[in-house]
């Protein structure tokens, strides 16, 4: 399938395309570049539509690699439009955080009790009154506004064996691994598109997805940037920009006092923020932010003397956690991110880009994946309805349409939340000791009790989370 011979007699030009049964025509033929969360949910939709898909993966075989990831309610209704039978493989390896309490905590005067009261000016003058917990996110509130499932975590792995083999189930040999795209050839209006592989063949398509992750070939071929490995410049790299920020992220098994009770926890000090979240089967996984130049690397080795000198002073909740890790369970990444793409187009004739290849997110919000979910489904919906090979582009160039808008604000919420929780905000003043005393200080303590917000009090909040869960159906 993957080289020249095997599509000697394929013709893209001007044939009628097969989207629905009783459409007369040939399938769509579509090749996708990676087999990641985005690439085999965009398979899966496309295979149930009786397109005609091939999945080109770099790794040479599938490994159970990667921790959890977050499935917010957006994501899990797609799942579910998708297949009702898919939605249940994904419950039965999914953990709910949503039906818990989460919110943001006070990283230095947390307890280790489980405290969800109203903010109340009663911090002001009762010692006694809960000040460890700031706000509490309304996830299952939204969830239930929207009908939708309520947010939680899978392990990355166990998803893509799901996604892996429902896509089986309709073509076995939908997957090509160990030979990724390289690049492509646009044929012009109709004709189709040429897939360049790393082994030197090539594959013919009607629709190129470029679904290879943030430093994407396919996105740098379509925008003219330099590739990744190429580059020395570690502030910029393939048209992406250092976020400023790096984060470590481990996992342990821990049972805390409040651990049926919350679903995840962010816990805000000065300067930096230290996430915890329930994983399923007795499992922590945690991250630190720091704002680090890039390429300071303190992990696997001497993480945990440097991140517990980083929070001298913090709660004991967050130096139990890292103390119970295991030093093998650490791991260390710069994040970069791009600003969206509202001046350039995702198609390129009848190449597409979806996912991190185009929109990479910072992981506050956990709506990376989410996201990528989205553009699969709104993306085969949207070819689905395309009537023959000579409205390909002008399809793609539709999908863009639907897309950006609500791509756009997701990014720059992901980005404002890191920016405003470290640049922003501080561990709240108090009459009652000396652990709060900066203008941030003060700035936090009228947020924690609804006094003034200037970007994001709870109201804020409500508004944030009903976008995110006001899931996009295609037009």
């Amino acid at each position: 399938m993957a080289d020249d011979e095997a599509d000697a007699d394929f013709n893209s030009s001007d044939y009628e395309l097969l989207g629905r049964p009783a459409r007369p025509g040939r399938p769509l033929k579509v090749a996708i570049a990676g087999g990641g969360v985005g690439g085999l949910t965009a398979a899966l939709c496309m295979l149930k539509k009786g397109f005609d898909v091939t999945v080109y993966e770099k790794t040479a075989a599938f490994a159970r690699f990667g921790g959890p990831i977050q499935f917010a309610s957006n994501a899990l209704s797609v799942i579910k439009e998708i297949d009702e039978e898919l939605f249940e493989r994904v419950m039965d390896k999914f953990t709910f955080t949503g039906t818990r309490a989460c919110g943001i905590k006070d990283g230095l005067r947390a307890d280790g009790s489980f405290r969800m009261t109203n903010d109340s000016l009663d911090y002001l003058w009762n010692p006694e009154a809960p000040a460890d917990w700031f706000v509490k996110f309304p996830l299952r509130q939204c969830a239930d506004l929207f009908g939708l499932p309520y947010t939680g975590v899978i392990d990355r792995p166990d998803l893509q064996e799901i996604l892996l083999d429902e896509c089986r189930k309709i073509k076995p040999d939908f997957i090509q691994n160990g030979n990724p795209v390289n690049g492509y050839v646009s044929k012009g209006k109709g004709n189709g598109v040429t897939v360049n592989l790393a082994d030197g063949t090539t594959a013919e398509a009607d629709v190129l997805v470029g679904s290879d992750g943030i430093w994407s070939a396919i996105r740098a071929q379509m925008y003219g940037e330099e590739i990744k490995k190429s580059s020395n410049n570690a502030l910029k790299r393939q048209g992406c920009t250092y976020s400023g920020y790096t984060v470590f992220a481990g996992e342990t098994v821990l049972k805390t006092e409040d651990y049926y009770e919350t679903g995840y926890k962010v816990y805000i000090g000065p300067q930096r923020y230290f996430v915890t979240s329930d994983v399923g089967d007795g499992r922590v996984q945690w991250y630190a932010f720091f704002a680090l130049p890039p390429g300071t690397k303190k992990a696997p080795s001497g993480w945990g003397d440097y991140i517990k000198s980083l929070h001298q002073g913090w709660s004991d909740e967050v130096m139990t956690v890292l103390d119970s890790t295991p030093p093998d369970s650490v791991e260390q990444r710069d994040l970069y991110d791009r600003p969206p793409e509202l001046l350039r187009s995702w198609a390129d004739g009848n190449v597409v880009l979806i996912g991190d290849a185009v929109h990479p997110m910072m992981p506050n919000l956990g709506q990376g994946g989410c996201q990528a979910i989205e553009d699969a489904f709104v993306l085969s919906e949207t070819l689905e309805a395309c009537e023959s090979t000579q409205k390909l582009e002008d399809a793609l160039q539709d999908f863009y349409k639907k897309r950006i808008v609500r791509v756009s604000i997701v990014q720059f919420l992901s980005r404002l939340a890191s920016d405003l929780i470290i640049n922003a905000f501080d561990t709240p003043w108090s009459p009652h000791d000396d652990l709060g005393k900066s203008w941030k200080s003060y700035l936090t303590f009228f947020w924690k009790v609804r006094g003034v917000a200037p970007f994001y009090g709870n109201e804020c909040q409500h508004i944030s989370y009903s976008l995110l869960f006001s899931t996009q159906q295609p037009s």
